[in-house]
């Protein structure tokens, strides 16, 4: 199955005129930089590609602290919302399955929120495996279908399926299956399992009325380590290895 890519930048294209494609509290988009500063091991003025940018939330983040940060998505429409908001920021609108860098030419790579959108992840896989350097490092970070709350409102077997907001291809992913995608293409890969992100805003009416409740419960019931692997989010992270 391939992404109608036309479908895809209508879609973002039309949230660009909205205010609530920032979806996480302030709290939550801070947890998510930390999440990813640890995983990468990030050092002052490492250079980073942040894949699904969209309008730049993330990219802006780590920008501010210090980092080199270009950004790169299939909206245009989203992308000039970044370049307004930072104009020193380098935005490029490109493809994830055809990205416009040399091979191993990139120290870190960052999948916002991207794999869950794409109905045959491989080959962004073999593209951040070609573009990352011998032991470059990448982190892709998507809801996990192992959460009840994520299965339940974005899996379309759900009985409460919502597919307000969502792309058609969109889908919570099963980490050990988007970890086995990076490791076929050569890549080390591990998971991370993340609670606690409370969201500020979903587009579904009806869940909206039940989001204080949904934030209250990822924050404190998912917190014990043995209901880890059912936190709301996972993040795949790992290296290329030297040849």
């Amino acid at each position: 199955m391939q992404q109608d890519k036309q479908k895809e930048v209508a879609f973002f294209d039309n949230l660009a005129s909205s205010q609530e494609y920032n979806v996480f509290t302030d709290e939550a988009n801070n947890k998510i930089i930390h999440t990813l500063e640890t995983l990468l091991a990030l050092e002052p003025g490492a250079r980073l590609l942040d894949l699904g940018c969209g309008s730049g939330i993330f990219t802006q983040l780590l920008q501010a602290r210090g980092y080199d940060c270009i950004g790169l998505d299939l909206s245009q429409k989203l992308l000039q919302l970044g370049k307004q908001e930072t104009p020193a920021i380098h935005y490029v609108q490109a493809d994830v399955e055809a990205l416009p860098f040399a091979s191993s030419s990139v120290d870190f790579v960052i999948l916002s929120c991207l794999v869950h959108h794409l109905p045959n992840p491989q080959r962004c896989a073999e593209e951040v495996f070609r573009i990352l350097k011998p032991s470059g490092k990448f982190v892709a970070f998507d809801p996990n279908r192992l959460n009840p709350f994520m299965y339940l409102y974005r899996d379309r077997s759900s009985p409460f399926y919502s597919s307000k907001g969502v792309t058609e291809n969109e889908r919570p992913v099963i980490p050990m299956q988007v970890r086995s995608i990076f490791e076929k293409v050569g890549l080390k890969a591990n998971s991370h399992f993340v609670d606690g992100l409370a969201f500020r805003y979903v587009a579904s009416s009806a869940a909206k009325g039940l989001l204080p409740l949904y934030n209250f419960f990822d924050r404190t019931f998912f917190k014990a380590a043995i209901l880890r692997l059912f936190r709301a989010f996972v993040f795949t992270y790992g290296m290329k290895p030297v040849a």
